[in-house]
């Protein structure tokens, strides 16, 4: 038994025996974000049989002492049904009072509409709720319309939830802001109202505040008052729009704005930030302003909507408290560092929830993930037309969808971190939004998101209603066979906190191949309840050798939630075939040992390594590793797909093997097969690491990258320099006078 079998038999017994339970050390391109993870939605939804019109707000700012906010609000209420009493939101910190409420009833007379007095018993909070109910003393009748007057006074709150306070440094000087976050349902700390997404109202807002503040909100300013010592805005009228887009800033930050003329194709935009007489901050606002036009064009274009507001301010706060921005509909507040990056990502997802969340928006919170996740596959889509993906350094969706294989690898998935479940489900959901955008085709996929939009704006939707308008335009364009449903393929990945696997066995005499689907485990034992009930509708795209075609991304089959399908047709015995090419699917595939070992062979030719794409060199890769931890694949077959990497010089190709280098040298470490493992990880890792050379002025950050993780594996592994090196400098270490300075 030569040297190299023994080294793959050894390995393989170290995982066999269940020493592969180590953590993935992946550079995610977003990391998860836990403030993503809303507290507890209530249970208490409210009843449907009054709901608002409209909202008339007047909010008056007393920032001295005692730093309160006397308000009024007048909603407009309809009755959708026979009810004796009104309930709404509202915070227990607004201490709200019946002798303050005026309850009128629209009443119609022969000389025209007149209000009356609505008589209630009494008016109080809901037991431990945050809900208040008026009881009238009769039935109304289904049609009654009413005005409700609440006036009552409330604070600033501490934290970074309704209305708060904060505060940032410039030039020596301590400036104060007034700013809200209002998501999921903050907008009840602020003030009365029907605190749910499915409620869409028309807001008439007016703020009183001092002179030395500007006051911004979801609408442009339509006339202010000047009094002694403050100032009062009348802002337009909002379009109809959930309390949670309610949105306003106190500031006294600087307006650049770079003059949009009424007649430009995009809606006027304003950037708030702080002063400063540096030329460079100034062109840092205006690259900003640029991206901002370039982005929002390009998805005014693939909506074939314009943003549908008269103004946009994106204000950016030095030490804004919230953990991410607030994404209010017209307004937009940042933390400074994060508006002016140098990346579009973050501003491409933002912007696309001015749509997506506020102009279209969820019904209730249980849909809220396919929101987001639709906001973040266009923001990445955005990036990739508009840069190319630069920012992304090649990594999505790599790393995201790496990060989803071994967390629903795992026995008890999100078991460690249980707010990693709504993140992670999120992320997954953009993932068959992607497939989507590949399977049904790019033409047909955006057509349906215009469609969805257009049925949808200034409305509320379920999740299946997206699905059935790309149903609708697939079946229009043939891009999916009549009798499926797009709703029926993306709830039988959304609805699971699993993946499949699918293994492909040829029978290369009658160019047939079984099919098989499987829960992915990687962990082991793989003794997970019901797993044999878990079935998934599976796209098989499949690129053949003998016609390479990676543009084409048309199911060859759709596995229709069945265990096992054949598929016939395939080419001949020495040419390979490759399914799910470019990670179009999230789910990994396995082959029989004759077609993994036609792949190897073909990648470690020049024209094999040119022809296959990159993000389909990196999925084999990983597939085939990641398959024999969970012990569908032999280690043998696993080494033998490193064997091109000795040509290989793409990073994203290179991200999978330090992940493996690092599982496997920590199993198998103080083993008698460690030092030839060594050996071979210094054969694999040092014509790259002696190729890249030193590093270079304003190089790419990839090859920096490559480098030092080349160099950090090299050093593990014996790396002659790296040893020769570190004798050198301990050598210095050692004969230094002052041995405290500089150690090494």
């Amino acid at each position: 038994m030569d040297v190299k079998m023994k080294l793959w038999i050894t390995i393989g017994l170290f995982f066999i025996f269940g020493l592969c339970n180590a953590t993935l050390n992946l550079r995610v391109k977003r990391s998860i974000d836990l403030s993503a993870t809303h507290p507890l939605i209530p249970d208490a939804r409210l009843p449907k049989d009054v709901v608002p019109t409209n909202y008339d707000l007047n909010l008056a700012f007393d920032l001295g002492e005692e730093q309160k906010i006397t308000a009024v609000m007048d909603m407009n209420l309809t009755f959708n049904e026979k009810a004796d009493q009104i309930s709404f939101h509202a915070d227990r910190s607004l201490e709200l009072d019946d002798r303050k409420i005026t309850l009128l009833q629209y009443v119609n007379k022969t000389d025209g509409v007149i209000l009356e007095k609505m008589p209630f018993r009494r008016a109080d909070y809901m037991p431990k709720k945050n809900v208040f109910v008026i009881y009238l003393k009769d039935d109304y009748p289904k049609g009654t319309l009413s005005s409700l007057q609440i006036k009552y006074e409330t604070y600033l709150w501490q934290g970074s939830e309704g209305l708060f306070k904060g505060n940032y440094q410039n030039d020596g000087q301590t400036y104060e802001y007034y700013a809200t976050y209002m998501r999921p349902h903050n907008a009840r700390k602020l003030f009365p109202c029907f605190d749910e997404p499915g409620f869409k109202v028309p807001f008439t807002v007016s703020i009183s505040h001092p002179k030395n503040y500007v006051a911004l909100f979801n609408t442009p300013v339509i006339n202010s008052e000047d009094k002694e010592n403050f100032v009062i805005d009348h802002f337009e009228k909002t379009p109809p729009m959930s309390s949670f887009t309610f949105g306003l800033i106190l500031t006294q930050l600087q307006k650049y704005n770079y003059g949009n003329s009424e007649d430009s194709a995009i809606t006027p935009i304003n950037f708030w930030a702080t002063k400063s007489e540096k030329p460079e901050s100034e062109a840092l606002i205006k690259e900003t302003y640029k991206k901002t036009v370039a982005i929002i064009e390009f998805l005014q274009n693939y909506f074939s909507a314009k943003l549908p507001l008269s103004k946009l301010d994106l204000v950016g706060v030095p030490n804004f408290s919230p953990m991410r921005p607030a994404d209010n509909w017209g307004l937009l507040i940042f933390k400074e560092s994060e508006l002016f990056k140098k990346t579009y990502y973050g501003l491409a997802q933002e912007l696309a929830y001015q749509w997506l969340g506020s102009w279209v928006t969820p019904f209730w919170w249980s849909d809220a993930h396919i929101n987001k996740a639709l906001a973040s596959f266009l923001a990445s889509y955005t990036v990739i037309e508009l840069d190319n993906g630069k920012e992304f350094n090649g990594k999505y969706p790599m790393t995201v969808l790496y990060s989803l294989y071994y967390e629903f690898s795992k026995r008890y998935p999100h078991s460690r971190i249980t707010g990693m479940k709504q993140e992670t489900t999120s992320f997954k959901t953009e993932l068959v939004i992607r497939m989507l955008n590949y399977t049904l085709g790019s033409q047909t996929f955006k057509v349906g998101i215009r469609s969805f939009l257009a049925n949808n704006h200034y409305g509320t939707f379920f999740g299946d209603d997206l699905w059935n308008h790309l149903t609708k335009q697939a079946h229009k364009d043939n891009m999916l066979d009549k009798k499926f449903i797009v709703a029926d393929i993306a709830n039988s990945w959304i609805t699971k906190d699993r993946l499949p696997v699918v293994k492909i066995t040829r029978n290369y005499k009658d160019k047939t191949a079984k099919v098989e689907q499987k829960v992915y485990l990687r962990e082991r034992p793989h003794d997970v309840p019901e797993q044999d009930k878990m079935l998934w509708w599976v796209p098989l795209v499949i690129i053949r050798e003998d016609s390479l075609d990676f543009s084409n991304s048309t199911p060859y089959v759709w596995m229709e939630k069945q265990r096992e399908i054949q598929i016939s047709n395939l080419p001949e015995e020495d040419k390979f075939i490759i399914a799910n090419p470019e990670e179009i699917g999230p789910f990994p595939v396995n082959y029989d040992e004759r077609n993994w070992e036609l792949l190897s062979n073909y990648l470690q030719k020049e024209e094999g390594r040119s022809s296959i794409p990159t993000y389909t060199r990196a999925k084999l890769l990983h597939d085939a590793w990641n398959l024999a931890y969970a012990g569908d694949l032999s280690f043998a077959t696993a080494f033998d797909m490193t064997m091109f990497m000795k040509y290989e010089r793409n990073h994203i190709v290179w991200n999978p093997i330090f992940t493996f280098i690092d599982h496997i040298g920590r199993h198998i470490d103080m083993s008698k097969v460690y030092k030839k493992f060594e050996t071979y990880v210094r054969v694999l890792l040092t014509p790259l690491y002696e190729e890249l050379g030193e590093a270079k002025e304003n190089e790419e950050n990839w090859k920096n990258d490559l480098r030092s993780l080349s160099k950090t594996f090299l050093c593990r592994a014996g790396y002659k320099p790296c040893i020769e090196e570190a004798q050198k400098d301990f050598k210095v270490w050692m004969d230094s006078t002052d041995p405290d300075e500089g150690v090494p």
